[in-house]
């Protein structure tokens, strides 16, 4: 099979497409026969080496959808021709950034008839990131106010709809251009976050009380603020950051709210298969969609991953092998 590799780490150039065997299925494993993978800035963190894989030469690639080509002997509940979405590979399996890739069944689930499959591979970070911030870790309530930054990003847009559809009153953060398909996908307020007033807009949107449950993706801009639109017992969920010195100017912001906060990462999802499955029903009904903004060829990793982390665009890169 054709695989996009790094045999060292490096910048964009180290990426480069082998032909190497087609892995075979360990007992608890599913051969995927990769539809699509989604790029992620996490991929390039292991291309760099500020998150180490385990081993190289490795091939990137955290989410994957496909149909399954074989399976492990363990394996119950999946078949041959089944279609899939996958996540939380690329660190200590191989990504999805090939023809095929070998995946763990409790990092996947099986999609319902008729979802686009290069949709569904940038649905895993994207999705499962959204659902652990707002009902596993923000406790989201119907009616609660949510603020999500940045809402036409991969996550926030998933985050948009499942706040939206839990019965959030959902204020979002874009840029103008995206401020009409962000509130498609089910925002109430849209705000430009460029605007010099934003943090009483966003009081403003929330009728005057303040924000319950904030999903911040770059807590190195946006803590503070995070702090100063909050309600009392408000609650942040932090999920990147640009600057790894976080922190707050004022802290009696937060102390006098009584603000939770907590900071997560996809990868400590105790069973990644479980929301994935809550995703795929969504998907199948209609109720949850990713935006593909752009698709690349395996000879255009490097490329995608320039733009993943460079570009401006609504909704997800994908790689389609």
């Amino acid at each position: 099979m054709r695989a996009v590799r790094f045999h060292e780490h490096g910048g964009r150039d180290v990426l480069q497409v082998d032909d190497i065997d087609t892995p075979e299925p360990a007992a608890d494993e599913v051969l995927v026969e990769v539809a699509a993978a989604g790029v992620n800035p996490v991929d390039t963190y292991f291309r760099e080496g500020s998150y180490q894989p385990f081993a190289m030469p490795m091939i990137p690639g955290v989410d994957v959808a496909g149909e399954v080509a074989a399976v492990g002997a363990d394996v119950t509940g999946f078949e041959e021709g089944d279609a899939v979405v996958g996540t939380g590979i690329g660190k200590d399996h191989y990504g999805g950034y090939a023809e095929f890739a070998a995946v763990p069944t409790d990092r996947l689930a099986v999609l319902p008839e008729g979802v686009d499959l290069v949709a569904a591979g940038g649905a895993g970070v994207a999705g499962v990131t959204a659902w652990r911030a707002l009902v596993d870790h923000g406790e989201m309530q119907l009616g609660d106010t949510v603020l999500i930054h940045g809402g036409s990003g991969g996550v926030g847009h998933a985050a948009v709809q499942l706040a939206a559809a839990a019965g959030a009153h959902v204020i979002a953060t874009a840029a103008p251009e995206y401020h009409d398909r962000v509130s498609e996908l089910g925002a109430d307020v849209v705000l430009d976050y460029d605007r010099d007033d934003l943090a009483d807009a966003v009081v403003d949107a929330a009728k005057g009380d303040g924000v319950d449950l904030t999903l911040d993706h770059r807590l190195d801009d946006y803590l503070q603020f995070d702090a100063d639109v909050a309600t009392t017992g408000g609650r942040v969920v932090g999920i990147g950051e640009n600057d790894p010195q976080v922190g707050f100017d004022l802290s009696s912001s937060a102390r006098g709210k009584d603000l939770q906060i907590t900071m997560m990462s996809m990868f400590n999802t105790p069973e990644l298969a479980a929301p994935l499955r809550e995703l795929a029903g969504q998907m199948g009904a209609d109720e949850f969609e990713i935006d593909v903004a752009r698709t690349y060829g395996l000879d255009e990793a490097a490329e995608a991953q320039r733009a993943v982390m460079e570009d401006s665009f609504l909704g997800k890169l994908v790689i389609t092998p």
